[in-house]
């Protein structure tokens, strides 16, 4: 700690003295190509004309920055990122940035959906320099040997631009000087800053085995109970601050979920309150179907708009569940709603799944969903402007940007039909013909773009939200949807010596699966099973699920590493125990497990379950809240009381 302590002071005394002197852009030719030109991931390709020498990441790019003693700029993010776009136009398309960039550094430009690995160690670093501050676009300085000193998220080109001090010319500029003149110390700081990493990543050994009982539900209740917006739903929410952004946090749903369906009614008040403010909300497309991925305020109201599968595939599944457990219509409409956009906009032509749709249009974010007063009573006539108001709050005093309204339910939809004095059937009826009609014209439009690679891990997640739904609502052909991905994934997200990979777009698999790859696609195979009754699914899923084990195992420690056993090692191998937007992988294996081992009636399988439910004893023990998913897995072994190492 204290050579990172030395560094960030020096950094401070760099950052008021003179920046290195930026040469004079040359005569370059506008239209660049740079090492990014002939890779399928479209967040790379969106800077492969960027005037800075973009390298992807791999030998290649490590092994020139050991060469020429360079240390690395090393930029991470994602293809619906809007501030990576800002980051691109602003910084990276300058002349005068990229010759300062190329110069002085070995750019590397990676997209923290292909390579999650690599997003988690360095965004660990950052966050360590930060207190715990991180985002995208991810901006990181390394040495030459991949070792981090520095970083942040995003600049300003320069100092001054929207109102911060810094901008990026300048740190580019002196950590250029810096490496220049104390190239030692930065490296000492490197070492340091490595080892904090290390020590965050890697898997502890508990002392005693933790007991898996009531007590622990019971904590984890009261630590989510705690976090929870009474009014709004939802958790982890500021009543000072109603501008906080709030995320659906599907995982934490999940566990309520389960509390609800095994008896718990305060679970089941948390779970729909929640649901139904989501439901309600802006951050809900209530004319296209889908949910985008977070709301910038307390209230649901207004989105941030990019559509993520993760986020989609997850709650399809969870409106799903809610509509089995509480009967209530809503959320049948919901799930469905859901699903029919993903097979609308996120299906590929081999039944893949794509990744996500970009929050920007024309350069400006939400452009594609938001209205104008003057383009609705241009298209509207006064019926229906006057149901788009009552309806959605399409009228009246514009809710976002000042100019524009975003779509919003102004009354829980069961009770619509009586305000607005309708029957239900012509409630629907002119609804769903107000929708169509909006639609429409919303489809008119620049679209968004969309990222069209398909991810193991997220086509694995959609597969079981599409089985769920299916299963529940009697849909064959969202049954038929899922069976044709898994299908497909199986097929030809395949290495060579029959591994499974992680990308596929045009054509091409590429890079070697992680854990979360294994287990959400065997996790969507289950689902299937469950929903069909075919006994392949259970055969495919048990046979991803040995070679899950055998490739990431922990035979010490219980659960799974991120990475195979002989995949690149970036800094650290380890395991990723909390669940965030997207469940831990180990999280989704012990509950695979469980159901193999019952379906299967194999009693190793349980015991396998019940140690990666205990690998994960520091952060139960510290903050269980964290891992909710891997709670899914402890509940029913917990219910299942004569658990043999529950002694």
């Amino acid at each position: 700690m204290p050579s990172i302590l030395r560094h960030l002071s020096l950094l401070s005394l760099l950052l008021i003295s003179s920046p290195l002197a930026a040469q004079e852009p040359g005569d370059s030719p506008k239209r660049h190509a740079n090492h990014l030109a002939g890779e399928t991931s479209p967040y790379l390709l969106a800077h492969a004309h960027n005037p800075v020498d973009w390298r992807p990441w791999g030998e290649e790019a490590l092994a020139l920055a050991k060469q020429e003693n360079k240390p690395i700029f090393l930029s991470i993010g994602y293809s619906s990122c809007h501030w990576c776009h800002v980051m691109e136009h602003e910084s990276f398309s300058d002349e005068e940035i990229a010759k300062l960039l190329n110069e002085n550094f070995v750019c590397i430009k990676v997209d923290r959906e292909e390579r999650p690995d690599i997003d988690h160690v360095y965004m660990t670093a950052v966050q360590i320099l930060s207190r715990g501050a991180g985002g995208w676009p991810l901006s990181a300085f390394l040495t030459p040997e991949g070792k981090p000193f520095y970083g942040g998220t995003y600049w300003p080109a320069r100092d001054g631009d929207r109102e911060m001090p810094v901008g990026f010319l300048t740190v580019i500029s002196r950590i250029a000087k810096l490496w220049d003149e104390r190239e030692a110390d930065l490296r000492t700081s490197a070492d340091g800053l490595t080892n904090l990493i290390k020590e965050a990543l890697r898997p502890r050994v508990a002392l005693q085995p933790m007991q898996l009982d009531a007590k622990l539900l019971a904590t984890t209740d009261a630590a989510i109970a705690e976090s929870f917006d009474a009014e709004h739903g939802g958790f982890n929410f500021s009543a000072d601050d109603a501008n906080q952004p709030k995320f659906p946090e599907p995982a934490t749903l999940q566990y309520l979920l389960a509390r609800a369906q095994n008896g718990s009614a305060e679970a089941e008040k948390l779970l729909t309150v929640t649901l139904d403010g989501i439901a309600a909300g802006g951050i809900r497309d209530h004319i296209g179907g889908g949910l985008h991925r977070y709301s910038v305020d307390r209230f649901w109201r207004i989105p941030h708009f990019e559509k993520m599968l993760y986020d989609n595939a997850q709650l399809a599944s969870l409106y799903a569940e809610a509509y089995q457990l509480t009967g209530k219509p809503h959320y049948r409409r919901v799930a469905e709603e859901t699903c029919d956009f993903v097979l609308r906009e996120l299906t590929g032509p081999q039944g893949e799944f794509y990744s996500s749709i970009d929050a920007d249009s024309e350069g400006v974010e939400g452009k594609y969903y938001r209205w104008s007063q003057q383009e609705l009573q241009d298209l509207l006539d006064p019926a229906e402007l006057k149901l788009a108001k009552q309806v959605y709050g399409l009228g009246g005093t514009p809710n976002f940007e000042e100019h524009y309204f975003v779509p919003q339910l102004q009354a829980p939809i069961a009770e619509l039909p009586q305000n607005l004095r309708l029957t239900p059937a012509e409630f629907e009826s002119r609804l769903q013909a107000l929708r169509e009609k909006l639609l429409a014209r919303r489809g008119q439009r620049v679209r968004p773009a969309t990222d069209t690679k398909a991810l193991t891990e997220w086509n694995g997640l959609m597969i079981a939200g599409l089985a769920d739904a299916g299963r529940i609502f009697k849909r064959p052909d969202y049954i038929a949807a899922a069976e044709r991905n898994a299908d497909f994934l199986l097929a030809n997200a395949k290495s060579p010596e029959g591994h499974l990979l992680r990308s596929y777009k045009d054509g091409q698999a590429k890079i070697t699966a992680y854990v979360n790859d294994y287990a959400m696609l065997i996790d969507g195979l289950l689902a299937l099973h469950e929903a069909t009754g075919e006994q392949k699914r259970l055969d495919q899923a048990a046979r991803l699920q040995a070679e899950q084990t055998e490739r990431f195992g922990d035979t010490r420690l219980g659960g799974y590493c991120f990475t195979a056993e002989n995949a690149e090692e970036v800094i650290v191998r380890g395991k990723i125990p909390n669940d965030d937007a997207i469940p831990s992988g180990n999280s989704v294996a012990a509950g695979n497990l469980l159901y193999l081992a019952d379906k299967l009636e194999d009693a190793a399988l349980r015991e396998q379950a019940i140690a990666t439910i205990r690998s994960g004893q520091t952060l139960l023990e510290l903050a269980p809240a964290a891992a909710p998913r891997l709670l899914v897995a402890a509940e029913q072994v917990i219910r299942q009381s004569d658990a043999p190492d529950n002694d």
